[in-house]
């Protein structure tokens, strides 16, 4: 009975061994293909779940199925009007024949070397047959105002015509790249450019150019404003004395009204009682000649005097 048991357990063992070298899974995000002794046999295998192989003689060998990612790196490229540019690049691209990947390219990291190889090469192609303000603008869109265009100053390439601009020569890039792709497998879905860029040395005139041209914009906007503000300091000034004239002259003729009133009411005053008018305007002399450090000299008959002499 105990050999029985320990046979029945071999037995199972082994089995189970058999089974599990014989079957393997495929998730969702994987695909596979079949090696028996190191060369790939039968179909790719794309269907997620269990399948089944030779246990011991056949390997499976899975490749992601998702969108993979590719960032290039930065290259020095001539424009064809002689101007060395950095272009950076990346894209994004997927396995879709896995055996003939396999074949070609075996794992990723050759993969990104054929990528380097074929999007560089016709990046650099069509970079270098356009002008640099091709691989810059997209469009013919006026820019912005600038002092340049004020006065007549033409900046470098704002006069030229965009016939392909940045989008196409992209377009172009992925299409060409594209079409190269299906020979190992694998199917390119988007290039794109990432960044351009000067090299150093005309990167650093580039920026003297564009701090010179702030600095002339600048001043001209000074200008415009100290133009602005003598003719508001003028407005206001001539406001100013338009209402000064209008209070002055409203004044006067208030002053003159005053003054006839009082002349009219003195003389209504001087004819009702001539000796008290006098009276009054001797006192009011008084208090605007005599204080009490002034120091008279009269004589006995003098006018000033006599009402003094009187009371």
């Amino acid at each position: 009975m105990r050999s029985f048991l320990t046979a029945a357990l071999v037995i199972i063992i082994l089995g189970s061994v058999l089974v599990m070298g014989a079957s393997y899974t495929v998730d969702e995000t994987e695909q596979a293909i079949i090696l028996q002794f190191g060369k790939p046999v039968g179909e790719s295998v794309k269907a997620p779940g269990l399948h089944f192989k030779l246990p011991f003689v056949q390997t499976v060998v899975k490749f992601d199925k998702r969108i993979l990612e590719w960032d290039g790196d930065e290259n020095q490229i001539p424009t064809s009007d002689k101007k060395y540019i950095w272009v950076d690049t990346f894209a994004r691209w997927r396995i879709v024949d896995p055996l003939k990947y396999y074949q070609s390219v075996t794992d990723e990291r050759n993969a990104h070397s054929r990528l380097d190889d074929i999007v560089d090469s016709f990046t650099r192609n069509f970079i270098s047959e356009n002008l640099l303000i091709e691989a810059v603008r997209n469009t013919n869109r006026r820019m912005e105002s600038t002092i340049e265009e004020e006065t007549g100053f033409d900046t470098e390439g704002m006069q030229q015509q965009i016939e392909k601009g940045r989008e196409k020569i992209r377009e172009l890039i992925f299409q060409k790249a594209a079409e190269a792709m299906p020979q190992y497998g694998i199917e390119l879905l988007d290039v794109r450019i990432k960044r351009v860029n000067y090299i150093e040395e005309v990167r650093h005139k580039v920026y003297e150019r564009m701090i010179s041209e702030r600095k002339r914009i600048a001043e001209k906007f000074r200008s415009e404003g100290q133009g602005r503000k003598a003719e508001i300091d003028g407005e206001r000034e001539k406001e100013l004395q338009k209402i000064t004239s209008e209070a002055y002259r409203k004044a006067q003729e208030i002053k003159g009204k005053s003054d006839a009133e009082a002349t009219k009411i003195y003389a209504e005053s001087f004819g009702k009682d001539p000796d008290f008018y006098s009276f009054i305007q001797t006192l009011e002399t008084y208090k605007n000649t005599i204080d009490k450090n002034a120091t008279l000299v009269l004589s006995t008959d003098s006018d000033y005097y006599k009402f003094l002499k009187k009371y």
